[in-house]
């Protein structure tokens, strides 16, 4: 057994496990590439852009460091896509083994705009690291192609109401539902709206549900293609079945801040939150209750497993394998506690003795109040 290391930190990173490094992207728009395993700086690039607006004004809303795509372990390269909220998207290749200072771009560079004019919030990359996924606000969902950098898919807004009123376009959190599959997906709104897509079928949301009254922050998927876990403005945090809409179930413990990232462990029933209150939250997916908060001191906006962390001396994961089962839980091999019931013999025999045990107590009751009663008239003929 093996446990896992977190990741929580300030702003959007991505782990990049082939090569051990981790990607952070600051709100200054400085992109840092870290050692995870002793946070020692690789190098740092700055994502500002040519068009002379400030990296302030144009922070980087999605971050994506290759894993697969792109990839020459000869150079020791990494590849990086970056995606303001502005829209200016950008994929670049860097050397690692070089120091921070002469760190430069390798290859070729291609960059892009994507924003349509609206607020990039929220982005995504497939398990394939072929498609691209973004939305935000005043900007519908869209899936674009990596390699040929152009938009294959548009999302279409539902319709207005009954009561004639139509919902303006905010999406705030979006992903995949499973690795293997990019045409499938979930995107959370501002108006507290949870929506399934599917562009293979049509634009607009195959399924569509609303989760209590504040905006949705954080959606994650499940190991399963169809469970989400669904985190809000107000710090609640739930999952549900996405082919249906049902709710499964909330999480027990309400978070005091809004839930801003949710990640998903990949061997373990186990999600970590995180968010504004500065905790970072382990759950049982199966019996919804927290196994263990820790204050950071800091707000959080993400939160990681690292896979390929191992620590033999860890508890965590056998902690985890020694969890208890609830009786829809247990597999089919294995078989509740058996609870052995009374004979009736015993159950006889004990009525017995508590009648008796009652008579006698109401005897003496009654045998007091005659001696009370007796000597009351006796006191009064004397």
């Amino acid at each position: 057994m093996c446990a896992r290391r977190l990741y929580p930190y300030l702003f959007n990173f991505f782990l990049f496990a082939m090569l051990q490094l981790l990607a952070v992207a600051r709100r200054n728009g400085t992109v840092e590439v870290l050692n995870p395993l002793n946070g020692d700086l690789r190098f740092a690039v700055s994502n500002a852009s040519n068009n002379g607006v400030q990296p302030e004004d144009d922070p980087v809303a999605g971050l994506h460091l290759f894993a697969k795509k792109k990839l020459e372990l000869a150079s020791r390269s990494c590849t990086l896509l970056t995606c303001t909220t502005k829209g200016n998207a950008s994929i670049r290749s860097f050397e690692v083994n070089k120091p921070s200072a002469d760190v430069s771009s390798t290859g070729s560079s291609r960059t892009w705009s994507i924003g349509d004019g609206g607020c990039i919030l929220c982005s995504k990359v497939d398990g394939s690291e072929n498609y691209f996924l973004l939305g935000g606000k005043r900007v519908e969902m869209n899936v674009w192609d990596l390699d040929s950098c152009a938009k294959i898919w548009t999302s279409k807004p539902p319709p207005k109401n009954s009561l004639g009123i139509f919902t303006p376009t905010w999406f705030t959190s979006a992903t995949f539902l499973s690795k293997d599959d990019h045409r499938k997906f979930v995107a959370g709104t501002n108006s507290h709206e949870v929506r399934l897509y599917d562009i293979s079928a049509q634009r607009r949301p195959v399924i569509s549900f609303d989760f209590r009254e504040t905006a949705i922050k954080s959606v994650a998927e499940d190991l399963d293609g169809y469970t989400i876990y669904v985190g809000n403005g107000s710090g609640d945090l739930a999952s549900f079945d996405i082919r249906t809409g049902k709710l499964l179930g909330c999480f027990l413990g309400k978070c005091s801040g809004s839930i801003r990232s949710i990640a998903r462990h990949p061997e373990f029933p186990v999600i970590a939150s995180c968010g504004l209150d500065s905790y970072l939250r382990l759950w049982n997916v199966k019996t919804r209750q927290l196994l263990s908060a820790v204050h950071l001191k800091q707000h959080l906006t993400n939160v990681l497993f690292d896979s390929n962390f191992a620590d033999e001396e860890a508890e965590v994961a056998h902690s985890a394998a020694d969890w208890p089962l609830h009786e829809d839980e247990r597999g089919e091999g294995e078989t509740p506690p058996v609870k052995r019931k009374k004979s009736k013999e015993k159950k006889g025999i004990k009525k017995d003795a508590e009648a008796k045990s009652g008579n006698k107590e109401s005897s003496e009751e009654y045998g007091g109040k005659k001696v009370k009663s007796k000597n009351s008239s006796k006191r009064l003929k004397m």
